[in-house]
């Protein structure tokens, strides 16, 4: 007689092909976000575009991603019907799944630095989530295996899973929307698309997926100072550490699993008074409310930019709004914030005043 190990629960198996359905619905209910046109002198033969991920229906980048675990999960038999949801986030990872998580039935809970803007933790609570704020950034990985453990819960580990739950290859991600989008533009193939990193995932699934379709599009990523992943692009370092990022959703005091360097053409290190007035700038310029990952985003642009009209270069640059400003209206939308922080960040904006005018981007510190 054969000896069988049978772990089959019939029940188990038709939530998770309804929990599925519901994750799929959602996506299909949402249209793709939209890529603005920032205004440049038409002149200069140089277009930028902004891919708007503030549209989702959390209101970030990472509703992508947050759906994205959540399929992979399921997928793998991880997520189940009393499952509790924990995850290791600076913000915005956690409200795209809390959202998620009540959209199943499921508790969820987000550890967080304390120094996590209070816009984001209402959010989380707002779509029915938990906060469990840490002094310690660092700590957050380990906290969150520690609370999966205590409750039985499932850890997502963004910071892990980003890159392998993609489907790098298509299946509308970010990069099939982005190429699809530029498809009648005047330069359709980018000359570079600029994103931060957080988890990595973006990175690498733009990355892969240019190198998969064989285009020519190089790959910028910008990181914020107090961030690891420069330095370690830099030295080869995986191991390398740092203090941690003020700016939210980007920069890691460690290098993160996902973070795949060999993907990526370019890193350009950001201070956080350039990301913050880079910040206030797009808003100023657009009419578009960012947040201060977009921020970073536009100052790497401006960068490659000038660098392109120095050489006389044509083409086309693809950028990200992350989110939008409404969410640090306390933090980078507060002079006083910025006080505290000993951030200046007039000599930036009139570095970025100066670009929109004459092409070029001054050396500053």
């Amino acid at each position: 007689m054969s000896r069988i190990v049978d772990r089959c629960d019939p029940g188990d198996r038709a939530w998770i092909a309804e929990a599925i359905r519901l994750v799929d619905a959602d996506a299909n209910r949402s249209a793709d976000t939209h890529l603005h046109v920032f205004p440049l002198p038409p002149e200069w033969g140089i277009d930028l575009y902004l891919k708007d991920e503030s549209v989702h229906p959390t209101g970030s980048l990472k509703h992508r991603l947050a759906r994205s675990l959540f399929l992979y999960g399921l997928a793998n038999g991880w997520i189940r019907r009393d499952s509790t949801i924990i995850e290791a986030s600076s913000g915005s990872t956690a409200v795209s799944e809390a959202y998620f998580a009540r959209l199943l039935g499921l508790p969820f809970t987000a550890v967080m630095p304390a120094s996590t803007s209070p816009e984001k933790i209402q959010l989380i609570e707002f779509y029915g989530g938990r906060s469990h704020l840490v002094d310690d950034p660092s700590s957050i990985y380990d906290e969150s295996r520690r609370l999966a453990a205590a409750c039985n819960g499932h850890f997502m580990d963004q910071f892990t899973y980003a890159e392998r739950a993609t489907d790098w290859r298509g299946n509308n991600n970010i990069a099939e929307s982005i190429f699809e989008q530029m498809r009648l533009e005047r330069f359709p193939e980018p000359s570079w698309v600029v994103v931060g990193a957080g988890t990595g995932g973006t990175s690498a699934t733009i990355g892969r997926y240019a190198r998969y379709r064989m285009f020519q599009t190089r790959l910028a990523v910008v990181d914020p100072e107090g961030s690891a992943f420069h330095g370690s692009f830099a030295d080869g370092d995986p191991e390398r550490t740092a203090a941690g990022s003020r700016i939210e959703g980007i920069g890691r005091p460690r290098v993160e699993p996902s973070f795949l360097p060999t993907v990526i053409d370019r890193m350009i290190q950001v201070p956080d008074a350039a990301s913050v007035a880079a910040m206030r700038w797009t808003h100023e310029v657009s009419g578009r409310d960012v947040g201060g990952s977009t921020g970073t985003n536009m100052w790497g642009a401006a960068e490659l930019i000038a660098r392109m009209r120095a050489r006389g270069e044509r083409g086309s640059v693809v950028t990200l709004i992350c989110d939008g400003g409404e969410r640090y209206r306390g933090t980078y939308g507060s002079d006083a914030w910025l006080a505290g922080q000993g951030l200046e960040i007039a000599p930036y904006l009139a570095a970025l005043n100066g670009f929109l005018k004459t092409g070029d981007m001054p050396d500053l510190p």
